[in-house]
């Protein structure tokens, strides 16, 4: 069956017609043929043309390139089980460019999409574009129960597609609140298997970061033999969400460059492309926080990053991302005031009101099965909330309830709520300020 265009807002990368329209040398591509057919052993153009990423008619030609140039030879044999198809091999010349061009670069399979065809294909497809009504943001917040001006204040910043600082004290949801928006954003977008600039290859699709939804397909069975629906050097997936938290350093936005294979790997924030960057626990990271926004200085005021060949030379790729930025730590004590007005949205995430509190704490108790009791609600509100200033917080009801079940489960009772248990519970959320013995 012939893959259609997906249904969605973004319009796809067509597929191309000709060899000319890839936008590549005939040369790369010829060699990323060859190096596919000696790594991968693939004999058949229907089954090369998967690998390589292009359409058969396109892959023939560049078979009969190859044979023209006495590469590749006919082998003579018709496999009757695709299709009476001609198998081909590399010739011993064939094999010797093939070794020449994977000393050059290890790199074979999808041909790459040229840096400009894909800046094409992000302007049809920008985070910026999207518009999110109310009802699109809540559902992408699923089980959260937010506050309505928190709601106010995330959809114009979401909408906009601007940088967001999302600050507060901990335990109240900040990284739920940026997978809501992850989950909100809803449709999808076409993202390069790699690119190419200058003759350097970029992988960018990885399966760890994208959610694939479909690939085109070329029907070699089909009258136009042409029949995918959009050009198969992409992928077609969810808008990519990247989480990083403390363990983010300066050089993982850096071209990573493996000197073995000789190939390079997109950045985590072009990998981000079209979709949400998350920079999680913000000033616990090696860099100090300062560092780390002046480093996106450029990309977000610009909409444009710089990166570096291992040659050192520098080019200039689209920055089209919604950067969320989530700390711990109140904004003026990490960074300046320069650094802040570079961050377009300041939202604060605030601990619930005893009101939502209570709301929280009754649909965590009714999800994992946990009976309520007055009396230790009681109990909990009117004696232990008191000695922390009754400073409410997301995490303590799932925090709470966790520690009784895991009581019950150990003395083999039902599940139930009591003072006693509640104390147990309380006891293991915080560690007393105690001199410890030496």
């Amino acid at each position: 069956m012939n893959a259609e265009a997906p249904v969605s807002g973004v319009t796809p990368p067509p597929s191309p017609r000709s060899l000319a329209d890839t936008g590549l040398s005939t040369v790369m591509m010829r060699d990323i043929l060859l190096k596919s057919m000696f790594r991968t052993n693939q004999d058949q153009v229907s089954a090369l043309s998967k690998v390589i990423c292009l359409p058969v008619p396109l892959t023939q030609e560049l078979v009969d390139l190859a044979r023209s140039q006495k590469l590749l030879t006919a082998t003579g044999t018709l496999h009757a089980n695709a299709g009476n198809e001609m198998g081909y091999e590399l010739t011993d010349a064939g094999k010797a460019r093939a070794l020449d061009a994977l000393s050059q670069s290890e790199y074979y399979g999808a041909m790459p999409v040229p840096l400009d065809q894909y800046g094409v294909q992000i302007k049809r497809q920008s985070v910026r574009d999207i518009r999110l009504n109310r009802d699109q943001l809540m559902s992408g917040m699923g089980h959260l129960i937010l506050p309505p001006d928190l709601i106010d204040n995330l959809g114009p910043a979401v909408t906009s597609g601007r940088s967001i600082l999302l600050y507060g004290p901990p335990g109240n949801g900040k990284s739920s609140i940026s997978h809501g928006i992850r989950a909100a954003l809803g449709d999808k977008v076409y993202v390069p298997r790699a690119i190419e600039y200058s003759g350097q290859i970029i992988s960018v699709y990885d399966p760890i970061v994208h959610s694939a939804a479909e690939a085109a397909v070329d029907d070699p069975n089909s009258l136009r033999r042409t029949s995918n629906r959009f050009d198969n050097r992409y992928v077609y997936c969810e808008r990519p969400s990247v989480i990083t938290g403390g363990e983010l350093s300066l050089d993982m936005l850096d071209l990573n460059y493996n000197p073995t294979a000789r190939t390079y790997q997109a950045p985590l924030q072009l990998k981000a492309t079209g979709g949400i960057f998350i920079i999680d626990d913000l000033g616990r990271q090696q860099e100090p926080p300062q560092k780390i926004v002046n480093r996106w200085i450029v990309p977000l005021e610009e909409s444009r990053d710089i990166l570096a060949l291992q040659s050192g030379e520098k080019f200039t790729v689209p920055f089209d991302t919604l950067v969320i930025f989530s700390t711990n730590f109140h904004p003026n004590q990490i960074f300046d005031g320069a650094a802040l007005r570079r961050i377009f949205f300041k939202i604060k995430i605030d601990g619930p009101s005893q009101e939502n509190f209570l709301k929280i704490f009754a649909m965590v108790a009714r999800k994992k099965k946990m009976p309520l009791d007055e009396t230790a609600l009681m109990h909990l509100m009117k004696v232990r909330f008191p000695t922390i200033q009754n400073n409410y917080a997301n995490y303590q009801p799932v925090f709470l309830i966790d520690q009784m079940i895991a009581v019950c489960e150990f003395e083999n009772i039902p599940y139930q709520m009591t003072p006693e248990l509640i104390d147990r519970a309380w006891g293991n959320m915080f560690v007393r300020q105690e001199e410890i013995a030496h």
